[in-house]
């Protein structure tokens, strides 16, 4: 078995190349290969955190060369800012044990922070591929902590990016964030006052926050727009109003899971502003060639991610495998 620590995940795996990764991963999700449990929560007594439990397979032993399954576990815990600066160690640390599936023995402990926030952004990035318009250049970053850096680098591996906006809750952060990403990518990019602001001329917009309760509304949207809504992750909370849901077509990355916890597509059924039916189609239907991403230039598009054990098993499996081919990581053997 190999431990393949964070260093090597971010150099085996960048967002560009997790693009195709997710595709694959994504189509066999809606292709029904895969076995995907609801994640589960488990609060940690006495401290300001919770365990997240997502196992999970993939492909068929016997049929696919690279079915696997495995687990990803992640502690996520409230971490107070050191001197105005988010924690080094971020909201969360896990790993993602992969196991194979013909012979049952687990292949890697991968570091699940970085695969986690890769393979989330390379999500985002494949939604978009498929259903922002083949023109969109202005892209708007609602949120400024690591998945809004990601999500920068993963926008750009899609898209010809000629500028950024983006909005904090905490103007200066977001100055800050705006001047490091210029400095860093090359491209012009400013912070703004409202999250309408920095959303007004964008053609892509991709919510990062940590939000309870909306930060865009739909007033704020306009036709020919993609969303990437990536933050919110739990029934009880939502970054975009029940109008912004109603106005756009609206795909997700896994039904059930987004019944379960798409808290805008929630609050809006129960609003009664839309039902189930408003939910256009899996990702995975739209990369299978199944479902239309879009339908007109002016049309609105969002993407719900909530992010799917299909997808860490598939980003482990080709981490696995690159540094099978370089030996990298390092190997260990359990039963000696």
């Amino acid at each position: 078995m190999r431990i393949i620590p964070q260093s090597d995940v971010e150099r085996l795996l960048p967002v560009g190349a997790c693009v195709d990764v997710m595709r694959d991963a994504m189509i066999a999700t809606s292709a029904g290969d895969v076995t995907l449990p609801i994640r589960q929560f488990m609060p940690v007594p006495g401290a300001p955190g919770k365990m997240a439990i997502m196992p999970g397979s993939l492909g068929t032993a016997g049929e696919a060369e690279q079915a696997c399954f495995g687990i990803k576990l992640v502690c996520k815990y409230d971490r107070p800012l050191i001197d105005g600066k988010p924690d080094p160690l971020g909201t969360h640390v896990g790993m993602v044990m992969l196991f194979d599936s013909v012979k049952g023995v687990p292949l890697a402990m991968i570091e699940g922070s970085s695969l986690t926030a890769i393979r989330t952004s390379a999500a985002s990035a494949l939604a978009t591929q498929l259903m922002a318009r083949e023109d969109a250049s202005r892209l708007a970053i609602i949120g400024n902590g690591e998945q809004a850096a990601r999500h920068v680098d993963a926008m750009m591996a899609v898209r010809p990016i000629s500028e950024i906006h983006i909005w904090g809750r905490d103007l200066a952060r977001a100055s800050e964030f705006a001047e490091a990403t210029a400095e860093r990518t090359g491209l012009p990019a400013a912070a703004h006052a409202s999250p309408e602001d920095a959303a007004a001329n964008a053609d892509i917009i991709c919510t990062t926050t940590s939000a309870k309760e909306p930060v865009l509304p739909g007033s704020a949207l306009k036709p020919g727009q993609h969303i990437n809504l990536v933050g919110a992750a739990i029934p009880t909370s939502a970054e975009v109003d029940s109008e912004a849901v109603a106005r756009s077509r609206f795909v997700v990355d896994y039904r059930p899971a987004a019944m379960a916890a798409a808290g805008e597509l929630l609050n809006a059924i129960e609003a009664g502003v839309v039902s189930e039916g408003h939910i256009a189609g899996e990702i995975g239907e739209v990369a299978g060639g199944k479902v239309a991403g879009r339908t007109s230039a002016d049309e609105i598009t969002m993407y719900k991610s909530l992010g799917v054990a299909a997808q860490d098993l598939a980003a482990a499996q080709a981490i696995w495998a690159a540094a099978e081919a370089e030996g990298g990581g390092q190997e260990v053997d359990l039963l000696s």
